[in-house]
C-alpha cells in the first residue's frame, strides 16, 4: 500500500511532465489525441487504484496513460521545426510503438470493468493480439512504414534496404491487424455484457455508450466540418464514464440515458428518412419538390411518428431493461390474482411487484419495527416463518398517514439491483399496501371487539340472568310443593306452569347465549365445539378433525362461525340425509370442508349469512369457495394460521 501511495504521483509527475512539455513544443492536431488520451487515461486510472487499490483496470489505464503520454512527447519533439537535438531518434519513439499501444488499448477494453478476461477462453486471443502487434512494431521500427501519416519533421533514424517491401506488407498487415484489435475488443465486451450480472452489465453499457456517442461525434465532424477536431476533442470521456462506472458513480442513470437516446436518435433518422423519401423521391416521380410536397412529408410523418414512437420505445425498454411486465400487463395480472380462488389483496401486491421488478422474492412483513411478521410472500411458499427486526431487513417502510404499518422486502436475483423505476414501483406499492394493512387492522379490531362483545354478553347471561332465572325456577318449584301440602290445587297448578315456561325461558336463552359465542370454545377449544356443534345437528354428521392444539382466538372463531351457518343452512335449505365435515390443520392452515347430498342451489346474497363469513375469512386472508350443484353442495375454505 505504501509503496502504490508512493507510485502513484511518481507517475501522475512524470506524465503530466511529458504532455505538459509536449504542448510547450506547440499544438499539432494530428497528435492532439494522444495528450488528451494520456492525460485522461491517467489521471483516471489513478484515481481508481486510489479508491480501489484491488481493482486491476486501474493500472491498465494508468498503462495506456503514459504509453501514450511517451509517444505523444516524442512525436511533438519530432515535430517541431528545426528540427531539433536529437529529433530523428525521440521521434521514432513516439512512433513505432503504436501496434503495441492499440494492443494494450484493446486487453483494457476486453478486461473493462474488473481487469481481467472474460474467461481463460480469451487468452489465446490476446496472444495472437499481440504477437500481430509486435510483428507490425518491429517493421515501424525498421523502417519508416508509418512516417507518411505522422508528418515528422525528422526523419527515420535508420536506413535499412527493403523500405518498399515492408511498406506494401505493412500497409496490407496494418489493416488487418487493426480491424482484429477493435472487433476482439468489441467482441469481448458484447459477450461480457450479455453474461455478466446486472451491476456489470451497466458498467460495461456506460463504456458502450460513450464510445457509441464519440464516434458519432467523429463521424459528424468529419461529414459536417471536414474535421476530426471534435471527435478528438470527445475522446477523453471515454476514459472518465470507465471510471466513473468502475466506481459506480450514477451507475444506474445510465439504463435511463442509453433508453432515450436510443428512442430519439431512431426517432430523428426515422423523421428524416421519412422526409427525405416522401420530398426528394416522390418530387423526382412527380418531377416537383414545392411547398405542396413539403407539407404533405410533414403530415406523413406527423401522422407516423407516434405508432412508430411506441414500437420504438418497447423495443428500446426490452433491450435496455431485458423482458418485463408493462404496467398494463402488471395491473392484468393484479386484477387475475385477486379473482383466483386463492388470491388476495396483500398477496396481489406482492405478485405485482414480483412481475414489474423480476424479482426473485417479495414479502409483506407487518407489525412495530422490533418484530414484524410475514403476512404474505411471492412465491407463497417462502413465507419466513421467523420475526424479524426492521433494521435486520434492507426493507421499504410501509406507512399510512405518517404511522409505520410494515415492510417490503424486495430480493433480485444474485448481482441485480433495483433500477430507479423498480423502486418507484416499489414506493408506490408499499403505498397501496399500507392503506390495505390499515383497512385489515382496522376491521381485524373491529371483529375483535365484536367477538370480545359476544363473549361478555354470553358470559353475563350465563353468570347472571341465566342463574337468577334458574334460581326463580327452584323458588317457583318450592312453592309448588307448599301449595300442594297445604291442600290448594289451584295455585299449585298455575305455580307449576310459571316454573315450566321460566324453564323453557331459561333454555331458549341458554341456545342464545351458545350462539353469541359458545363456552366450550373458550375453554375447550375448537375440537370439543366443532363436536358439540355435531352432535346438536338436526342432519347426521360424519365428523373428521385433526387439529392437534390451539389456535389463535380470531381463527378458531371464525372457523366455528363458519361450521355453524354451513350446518344451520344443511338444515334449513339442503334436504339433505347427511353432511360431511372436516376440519383438518396443514401447512397451507386450517381446511374446513362442509358437505351434503342436498338439492344445491347455495350462493351468496346480499345479507346473507354466506356474505358475512366471506367478509369476515376474508380479514383473514381466506376465500370461501362453494360448489353447488343439484346432489349436493361443498363449502370449502383454507384460514392461514401463521
Amino acid at each position: 500500500m505504501a509503496r502504490t501511495a508512493l507510485l502513484g504521483p511518481a507517475i501522475g509527475a512524470v506524465t503530466s511532465g511529458l504532455v505538459v512539455g509536449g504542448f510547450a513544443l506547440g499544438v499539432h492536431l494530428g497528435n492532439l489525441h494522444n495528450g488528451l488520451i494520456a492525460v485522461a487515461f491517467t489521471t483516471v486510472g489513478l484515481y481508481v487504484t486510489r479508491q480501489r487499490p484491488g481493482n486491476r483496470e486501474g493500472w491498465l489505464f494508468v498503462a495506456v496513460g503514459v504509453t501514450h503520454a511517451l509517444m505523444f512527447a516524442g512525436r511533438q519533439y519530432g515535430l517541431h521545426p528545426g528540427p531539433l537535438p536529437g529529433a530523428s531518434w525521440i521521434g521514432w519513439f513516439g512512433v513505432w510503438p503504436l501496434p503495441l499501444v492499440l494492443v494494450l488499448v484493446g486487453v483494457t477494453l476486453m478486461c473493462f470493468p474488473t481487469g481481467r478476461l472474460p474467461s481463460p477462453g480469451w487468452r489465446p486471443v490476446v496472444v495472437v493480439l499481440a504477437v500481430a502487434g509486435l510483428v507490425l512494431a518491429v517493421v515501424s521500427a525498421l523502417w519508416p512504414v508509418e512516417y507518411a501519416r505522422t508528418e515528422l519533421v525528422a526523419p527515420h533514424p535508420l536506413s535499412l534496404p527493403g523500405s518498399a517491401g515492408a511498406t506494401a506488407f505493412y500497409d496490407v498487415a496494418r489493416a488487418v491487424a487493426y480491424l482484429l484489435f477493435q472487433l476482439a475488443g468489441v467482441v469481448c465486451l458484447v459477450v461480457r455484457l450479455a453474461r455478466a450480472p446486472s451491476d456489470e452489465a451497466r458498467q460495461v453499457r456506460w463504456v458502450v455508450f460513450t464510445g457509441a456517442a464519440t464516434a458519432l461525434i467523429m463521424v459528424g465532424g468529419l461529414v459536417l466540418l471536414r474535421s476530426p477536431l471534435p471527435g478528438v476533442l470527445a475522446v477523453p470521456a471515454i476514459p472518465v464514464a470507465a471510471g466513473a462506472a468502475i466506481l459506480k458513480y450514477h451507475l444506474y442513470g445510465i439504463d435511463p440515458v442509453i433508453n432515450r437516446t436510443l428512442v430519439f436518435g431512431t426517432m430523428a433518422v426515422a423523421v428524416t428518412l421519412g422526409y427525405i423519401v416522401v420530398v426528394a423521391g416522390v418530387g423526382q416521380l412527380l418531377d416537383g419538390q414545392g411547398t405542396m410536397l413539403s407539407l404533405v412529408a410533414t403530415a406523413v410523418v406527423a401522422v407516423a411518428f407516434e405508432p412508430l414512437r411506441q414500437r420504438v420505445q418497447r423495443a428500446a425498454d426490452r433491450l435496455v431493461y431485458g423482458r418485463r411486465a408493462t404496467p398494463y400487463e402488471a395491473l392484468s395480472r393484479l386484477s387475475a390474482h385477486l379473482a383466483a380462488p386463492a388470491g388476495g389483496l396483500l398477496d396481489g401486491v406482492c405478485a405485482t411487484i414480483a412481475d414489474g421488478a423480476r424479482a426473485r422474492q417479495v414479502v409483506l412483513w407487518t407489525g412495530p419495527p422490533d418484530e414484524l411478521r410475514a403476512v404474505s410472500a411471492w412465491p407463497a411458499s417462502t413465507l419466513p416463518a421467523a420475526p424479524r427486526a426492521l433494521t435486520e431487513l434492507q426493507a421499504t417502510p410501509v406507512v399510512h398517514d405518517g404511522r409505520f404499518r410494515g415492510a417490503l422486502t424486495v430480493t433480485k436475483p444474485p448481482g441485480e439491483v433495483l433500477s430507479t423505476a423498480e423502486r418507484r414501483l416499489v414506493g408506490d406499492l408499499a403505498a397501496q399496501a399500507g392503506l390495505i394493512l390499515e383497512l385489515r387492522a382496522t376491521a381485524q379490531r373491529l371483529v375483535a371487539a365484536g367477538d370480545a362483545a359476544r363473549r361478555r354478553v354470553e358470559r353475563d347471561l350465563h353468570d347472571g340472568v341465566q342463574q337468577r332465572l334458574v334460581t326463580v325456577a327452584f323458588e317457583l318449584g318450592s312453592l309448588v310443593r307448599l301449595a300442594t301440602a297445604q291442600g290448594s290445587a289451584e295455585l299449585s297448578a298455575k305455580a307449576e306452569a310459571a316454573r315450566v315456561q321460566l324453564l323453557e325461558a331459561t333454555a331458549e336463552l341458554r341456545e342464545t347465549a351458545r350462539g353469541l359465542h359458545p363456552a366450550v370454545l373458550t375453554q375447550d377449544g375448537l375440537v370439543a365445539a366443532v363436536e358439540f356443534l355435531a352432535d346438536r345437528s338436526a342432519v347426521p354428521v360424519r365428523l373428521t378433525v385433526d387439529v392437534g392444539r390451539r389456535l389463535a382466538p380470531e381463527v378458531e372463531a371464525t372457523a366455528f362461525f363458519v361450521l355453524s351457518e354451513c350446518l344451520t343452512n344443511v338444515a334449513k335449505h339442503a334436504g339433505a340425509g347427511l353432511v360431511t365435515v372436516r376440519a383438518e390443520l396443514t401447512d397451507d392452515g386450517l381446511v374446513l370442508e362442509v358437505a351434503d347430498d342436498g338439492i344445491g342451489g347455495a350462493v351468496v346474497r346480499p345479507g346473507s349469512g354466506l356474505e358475512g363469513l366471506t367478509d369476515r375469512l376474508a380479514l383473514l386472508d381466506a376465500r370461501l369457495v362453494i360448489n353447488s350443484e343439484p346432489t349436493g353442495t361443498q363449502v370449502r375454505t383454507v384460514i392461514p394460521c401463521g
